[in-house]
């Protein structure tokens, strides 16, 4: 299989003790203009909002470094 290009996007909301967890699962995106599109859909349903992609081929575990696409409010550290 050939390198593909992974976008994903993430939601966060703040718990009772104001640390940042994730809203749902991070949904994977078929392109970057929509996941933008959908980041800025849900910016106003979540505290934070997080899109990014990376170029990978899984069919022998080689993740490039992520990109981020957009980002709304506070995200925890992910790094």
């Amino acid at each position: 299989m050939a390198k593909i290009r992974l976008i994903v996007i993430a939601a966060y909301k703040a718990d009772d003790e104001g640390n940042m967890v994730e809203a749902f699962e991070p949904r994977q995106m078929p392109t970057e203009d929509r996941a933008i599109r959908e980041g800025k859909a849900l910016s106003s349903q979540y505290d934070g909002v997080l899109a990014w992609a990376r170029d990978a081929d899984p069919d022998i575990g080689e993740y490039g470094p992520p990109t981020i696409i957009y980002q709304h409010g506070e995200i925890p550290d992910i790094g």
